[in-house]
């Protein structure tokens, strides 16, 4: 009991009356009247952070039950017994800054509910989502800084629930957004209601259970540590001023300072390699190709086009570089975590696939990327092994590529317009005579011969910048076997379970294929660029496990599209 340790003393057996209590009332067992008189004479009173421990230590895990908790219920169940005031915290304390952006979030809702009720007006709606499009700032740094903080103290509910419904209505958001961006303004109003209740929903469920059991369980100076790595992700139309320590550390000059921050934390770890012996973090360190003094190390990280991210043999996260680029944010609370504990639920098992791979030495290198309008994420993932071969991790290298996808033609001479359209000017008028133009520009264009087509192996789509939409495993063994010959087309289905294939359904019924996201949210991934993998591969099963949906209730649902596609 890891959690129980961090916070004062409980009654369990108090506890067990309350778990019982609430399940009994939420299944309809109970009625209201009864659970709260049962509330009052034994329980008494009772805190937030005790429902979360009786969640945590006595409660099997359901993944979704976040999202199903219905939490105006427990409200009205607790209403007697626990106290739900609003904590007196400094504006800059981390649980007050979640709660000023949740204000700050219930104003916007207001205004979609205002909006909601009128015609349409475009732009006055996509300002208004490029306002609640800030709200991943709050749920990324729940999800990286305080998930993080209370999993260590053995409080990993949120991480393995409560992450799930942050994804889902970052979703819902984007999912509204493009509805109004294609003109579908219908679908899209129909959507607002949905989207208030479910952002309401969430916030109420972090005030009444998550803050006030985070701030039972977390330690004051560890509130202080966790402000640093708060600002590097970032707020949502909050400002929040420098940390106290902050304030009074005075700044570094170059050369003869300690750098702050992970440098600092570096240079310790570091200290025994200098040549020149000590901490200086003017000595020179003896790297794989010459000597660079720690700064020196820490500015190339810092400048690099690309970000990185270091993972162990241990399946520990132990670095990664600081870029002020930054695809994707990072907080320093991922340091020492758990890697599996730094994705939700859903794509975890792609972590482990991709490490069991690169461990058991099948695979060298897997890469996924994120191709959207004006938008272009590359990503990959490269095991590290030692001289001897020996697996010692995985780096990940992510970089914005949308401008490099854009270049046409050679640039050869110096421009500073990143356009490339003067530097293409130049070059057509001036390569022949150019003193910098390589020797090869006089040979006739070649056309770049096409990479081997790499293995590609199953991965799920989540239609969202933050998750990777489409893998390939580098390097195939040789013992490989050789690609499956493609099938004929099936004309008929005589009998449907869970091993009927997708594949073969939409041989015979095409049309289903747009369909099936009306059956289950969960199917709008068979209209991405992954389909081409997914569906040769999934099953009835599959789809039922994907969405949720008992099998039976899955093939009704198909039977039912297709007798009436058929009337």
């Amino acid at each position: 009991m890891e959690m129980q340790k961090h916070l004062p003393e409980v009654n369990m057996d108090k506890l067990r009356i309350v778990l019982d209590t609430k399940e009994r009332y939420m299944s309809g067992d109970l009625s209201l009247d009864d659970a709260r008189a049962i509330l009052r004479e034994k329980v008494k009173t009772l805190r937030p952070y005790e429902i979360a421990l009786a969640e945590q230590e006595l409660k099997t895990f359901e993944e979704d039950e976040c999202r199903k908790e219905d939490i105006q219920q427990m409200m009205q169940l607790f209403q007697d017994v626990m106290d739900t005031s609003r904590p007196d915290l400094p504006p800059d304390h981390p649980i007050m800054c979640y709660i000023r952006e949740n204000d700050a979030m219930r104003e916007l809702l207001k205004q979609v509910e205002e909006l909601a009720q009128y015609p349409v007006i475009k732009n006055q709606w996509l300002a208004l989502y490029d306002e609640l499009h800030k709200y991943r700032l709050h749920l990324s740094r729940k999800q990286n800084q305080l998930y993080s903080i209370l999993e260590k103290k053995g409080f990993d509910r949120p991480t393995t629930t409560m992450w799930l419904l942050d994804d889902f209505i970052r979703d819902e958001i984007s999912d509204a957004r493009r509805l109004i961006e294609q003109d579908k303004d219908e679908e899209f109003i129909k959507m607002q209601k949905m989207i208030v209740e479910d952002v309401l929903d969430l916030m109420q469920k972090e005030e009444t259970v998550l803050y006030p059991t985070s701030l039972a369980m977390i330690r004051p100076n560890e509130f202080e540590e966790m402000k640093a790595g708060d600002r590097e992700i970032g707020y949502a139309w909050i400002r929040v001023g420098k940390a106290k320590k902050e304030q009074e550390e005075p700044t570094p000059t170059s050369g003869t300072a300690m750098t702050a921050g992970f440098a600092g934390e570096l240079a310790a770890l570091l200290g025994k390699y200098f040549s020149a012996g000590g901490t200086d973090p003017n000595g020179l360190l003896d790297v794989a190709q010459g000597q660079m003094t720690l700064e020196q190390i820490n500015l190339v990280y810092k400048h690099l086009p690309v970000d990185l991210s270091y993972v162990d043999e241990s399946e520990i996260v132990r670095f990664y570089s600081d870029t002020d680029h930054r695809v994707f944010p990072r907080s320093k609370n991922v340091i020492g975590r758990d890697v599996k504990n730094c994705h939700p639920r859903t794509s975890v098992h792609l972590v482990e696939e991709i490490i069991e791979k690169f461990r058991n030495g099948e695979e060298d290198e897997v890469d996924f990327w994120i191709n959207k309008p004006g938008l272009f994420i590359y990503i990959t993932y490269v095991a590290v092994r030692d001289e001897q071969g020996r697996f010692r991790g995985v780096l990940e290298m992510m970089q914005d590529c949308t401008r490099i996808r854009s270049l046409e033609g050679s640039r050869t001479l110096l421009s500073w317009d990143k356009s490339n359209k003067a530097a293409d000017k130049h070059n057509r008028a001036d390569q022949e005579g150019s003193a910098y133009a390589s020797p090869s520009h006089s040979a006739p264009h070649q056309e770049a011969p096409h990479p081997q087509e790499s293995h590609h192996h199953h991965a799920e789509e989540e239609d969202d910048d933050d998750n990777y939409v489409s893998c390939s495993c580098m390097k195939k063994p040789a013992n490989a076997p050789a690609e499956e010959p493609e099938e004929e087309p099936v004309t008929e289905i005589s009998e449907y379970n869970g091993d009927t294939r997708l594949k073969h359904l939409l041989d015979v019924y095409p049309w289903l294929k747009a369909e099936l996201p009306q059956i289950n949210p969960a199917f709008k991934m068979l209209s991405s660029p992954l389909a081409r993998i997914m569906i040769p591969r999934a099953t009835i099963s599959m789809m039922s496990e994907r969405s949720g949906m008992p099998i039976p209730e899955l093939i009704a649902a198909i039977q039912a599209r297709i007798a009436a596609h058929k009337e």
